[in-house]
């Protein structure tokens, strides 16, 4: 290293695997130019400055007066002390550029293009790069300003170049001069670098993202993130007496835990951060195991800051009560084998209410409550529903026991495979209502229509993940094991249950990731195989019927 940076030593950040690019084997070129005035459009520059370091050593240094070819404005020769017999004799631009791309090096995930402000000085040189016919500079840009900010802003009068250089105690003072300030910034990164490092800053990518994120009063324990990896798995916040916190999943653990100190506006956020001591990773071979292990261990420990961590255990059925005499449906807690046939189960028992109304909106099932034996004597008066037209009321013998037994077939074939037997009415019965110009009924017709879709095209991923038996997919990410609808493989996992019972409230949500991973759109070329040769990877979707979103709600993400 030459005598002026003998006191620069590595930073220490140490590599570890799937790291990403270690801040050590990064190579810095520290740029500064100094320029005829602010505008790159009516301006040009004067001197280039520069400094490629890389681990601690300096690699290289690169030093030029311009000859801008138009006149130095006094006020910036009293500035910079560069005057026209200065640069008179210099090269011009177009002949230092090549040089200067030489040593700048080509864009790479290792190579950083920094500065005090750096964003003026690419201003000018991709101005005179465009105007001589090369591509504008790609590279990676690192902003001492910007950290500056994030790092020091309370314990200096201003972010100038010459404050954070007396701040640092650097050897060179910054004095408008391109070389010297190009030294002087370098000395600035190199003790901001390591600032940034009691942050859990060790690799490029947090470096670039530090200047956005925002002052956190929990941002000190973003050491915690320090060994994280970047890879996919699952993390969990855990308190200081070890309880669970948080479980969440990610296919970039680092990036995403280290978010919650940013940009993340959640309400509960700022409260979870105060109380986390430690999170532990379980690293994952594929973003499928990660999200099943989620699920699972959020069944496994209820953690107070995840939304559905006891949500599942009040999932509600639908069940159509195919050993009463008179079938009906009926919302209920639990899924029994009694000979019914079960939808679902739904995440609340309003949205099983609602896929109920549908299906009683589609086809005329009686409606009343009580239960009716295999035994039970016919007659009586009419329900109330029956009396208004709404449903059959076979308990008074008003429809006959045949007609109402085609009635709850026709029912049974919808939800077993041949959903149009509910959708066709559904939806004959919207577009009747709205040429009668009946809208608002319509529109309640098309909600519950949609809610009704939706619970049909569930059933129907699930049924076929359970019944596909074991499957094996390859993908870009590796390769998972899936049997009757559950991860199998090396990640322990109950025996999968069987396709003729309805799943149980604790399966439900990972059976749902599995048949989407299965069955969705897929992302990039895979193999999807079964004992008995490949599995078709997508199902045909079923009709979606819900409003077209308004002015007020399109670009929100609301589902």
């Amino acid at each position: 290293m030459p005598e002026w940076f003998p006191h620069l030593e590595p930073t220490g950040q140490r590599s570890f695997t799937d790291m990403g690019t270690p801040l050590h084997d990064v190579t810095f070129v520290v740029v500064d130019v100094e320029t005829t005035g602010g505008s790159p459009a009516t301006c040009a520059i004067t001197e280039i400055g520069a400094v490629k370091y890389r681990g601690g050593e300096c690699l290289g240094t690169f030093q030029t007066l311009i000859n801008p070819g138009v006149p130095i404005p006094p006020t910036i020769t009293v500035l910079t002390g560069i005057t026209e017999a200065m640069v008179l004799p210099a090269p011009r631009i177009a002949d230092m550029l090549p040089h200067f791309l030489e040593f700048l090096g080509p864009p790479s995930a290792d190579r950083v293009l920094a500065g005090h402000n750096v964003r003026f000085d690419a201003a000018f040189l991709d101005a005179a790069l465009t105007a001589h016919g090369y591509d504008r500079l790609r590279h990676t840009r690192v902003d001492t300003v910007g950290l500056a900010r994030r790092l020091v802003r309370d314990e200096v009068p201003n972010l100038r170049l010459g404050t954070l250089a007396r701040h640092f105690r650097a050897h060179t003072e910054p004095n408008h001069r391109a070389f010297d300030d190009a030294k002087a910034t370098l000395e600035v990164l190199h003790a901001l670098l390591e600032r940034a490092g009691t942050l859990g800053v060790l690799g490029l990518d947090d470096l670039v993202a530090l200047p956005t994120m925002r002052a956190h009063p929990s941002s000190g324990k973003l050491a915690l993130t320090a060994r994280l990896p970047r890879t996919p798995g699952v993390y969990l916040f855990k308190d200081r007496g070890g309880r669970v916190l948080y479980v969440g999943k990610a296919t970039n653990v680092r990036s995403r835990v280290r978010s919650y100190f940013s940009g993340d506006d959640r309400r509960k956020v700022p409260q979870l951060l105060r109380e986390v001591e430690a999170i532990d990773v379980i690293p994952c071979r594929h973003p499928l195991e990660a999200a099943v292990r989620e699920i699972r261990l959020i069944h496994e420990h209820e953690p107070r800051f995840n939304r559905q961590a006891k949500a599942w255990r009040s999932y509600s059925y639908l069940k159509l009560t195919l050993q009463e005499r008179f079938p009906r449906l009926a919302v209920v807690r639990e899924a029994k084998p009694d000979g019914a046939r079960y939808l679902g189960p739904f995440r609340s028992s309003r949205a099983a209410h609602a896929v109920r109304e549908a299906i009683e909106s589609a086809v005329p099932l009686r409606r009343c409550t009580r239960r009716v034996g295999r035994t039970a004597e016919v007659g009586g008066e009419p329900c109330l529903p029956a009396v208004l037209g709404a449903a059959a009321c076979p308990c008074s013998g008003a429809c006959p026991a045949p007609d109402y037994d085609a009635i709850v077939k026709g029912v049974v074939r919808g939800l077993s495979g041949e959903p149009a037997a509910l959708l066709d009415p559904l939806e004959a019965r919207m577009h009747a209502l709205a040429h009668d110009e009946r809208f608002e009924e319509a529109a309640l017709t098309r909600d519950r229509l949609a809610a009704l879709s939706r619970a049909l095209e569930r059933e129907r991923l699930v049924g076929a993940a359970r019944g596909a038996g074991w499957v094996v997919v390859d993908d870009a990410h590796g390769t998972v094991e899936i049997d009757g609808g559950r991860l199998a493989g090396d990640l322990f996992a109950p025996p999968p249950s069987s396709p003729e019972a309805p799943p149980a409230r604790d399966e439900i949500d990972e059976l749902l990731v599995v048949a989407r991973f299965l069955f969705g759109p897929p992302r990039g070329a895979r193999t999807v195989r079964r004992a008995d040769g490949l599995l078709a990877s997508v199902l045909p979707a079923l009709p979606r019927y819900d409003p077209a979103p308004s002015a007020a709600t399109a670009g929100r993400g609301i589902r």
